[in-house]
């Protein structure tokens, strides 16, 4: 088994896909030099064992350490690095990842790997039920959080209420940074998203909502990874300022059309490959 994973590993970091992938998985990052290439591999290694054509795209916010480079210098065949000229927000990064991707299914994981690429089955498994939009939550029974420290506690407590009491989402965990979309509902929702900060994630699941789109929430394991960029006083700032953003684009129509420019993805009719399972 080990043989087969690493086999299947070299030729996707080898041979570029001959079909359109099934799973493109976006990596934002923003000087992620330390963590970025051991982060690389372990997504690389699981997703290649699936036996599932898929791609990674790490999408870069304007980087000013060596992450650029480090990853250029790995040469993988299926690996797209797209660079931003300069720092424009998480939610900009990810969304430049996502209307780039090509695949049926869309995940966006963050670079720090606090939620392990090993959840991925677990959030596919309810895209193949007829989800649109999958959430992996550390807020509901069945999650395994560790090292949470005590103000990111409060921190998340906090924007919990904010967001049952202003939006009334069907989701406890908006912010964990690993979410899975179909094709379409990525295209859907990223095509209109305006808030480039942290609070992405926010926005992007009440125009979930808002359309309509079916939304799963699932339990993963998390682990408060060292070295986040978090500044927990700031982003609570932030995020209430969006809070009131996102109504007031509604209410002025803002999401009624497109706000970005279509995409080279290809398109994909309705018909949901089975993700959650290795292919024979």
């Amino acid at each position: 088994m080990i043989d087969s994973s690493l086999d299947a590993y070299r030729r996707w970091a080898d041979v570029p896909i001959a079909e359109p992938p099934h799973v493109s998985v976006v990596i934002p990052a923003y000087n992620e030099e330390w963590r970025i290439v051991p982060t690389i591999g372990a997504i690389a290694t699981h997703m290649s064992s699936l036996g599932t054509p898929w791609e990674l795209i790490v999408a870069d916010d304007g980087s000013t350490d060596d992450t650029v480079v480090l990853v250029r210098e790995l040469g993988l065949a299926n690996l797209r690095l797209l660079v931003a000229e300069q720092n424009g927000g998480k939610g900009s990064a990810v969304r430049r990842g996502v209307l780039e991707s090509r695949g049926r299914v869309v995940l966006f994981a963050d670079a720090d790997q606090s939620t392990p690429i090993e959840q991925f089955e677990a959030l596919a498994a309810r895209l193949d039920e007829g989800f649109d939009v999958v959430v992996g939550s550390r807020a509901v029974d069945g999650a395994d959080v560790a090292n949470k420290s005590l103000s990111r506690k409060i921190f998340s407590s906090g924007l919990s209420l904010l967001v049952k009491g202003v939006f009334r989402l069907p989701v406890s965990d908006t912010q964990c940074g690993f979410k899975m979309f179909t094709a379409e509902a990525a295209e859907l929702l990223f095509r209109r998203q305006l808030v480039d900060e942290f609070s992405f994630d926010l926005e992007v699941l009440y125009l979930a909502r808002k359309f309509g789109l079916r939304t799963a929430e699932v339990p993963v394991a998390w682990i408060d990874a060292p070295g986040s960029k978090v500044d927990a006083g700031k982003v609570a700032l932030e995020f209430v300022r969006d809070l009131a953003l996102v109504r007031w684009n509604d209410l002025r129509g803002r999401y009624a059309s497109e706000n970005h420019p279509k995409s080279g993805r290809t398109s994909h009719n309705n018909d949901r490959a089975s993700l959650s399972q290795t292919a024979s």
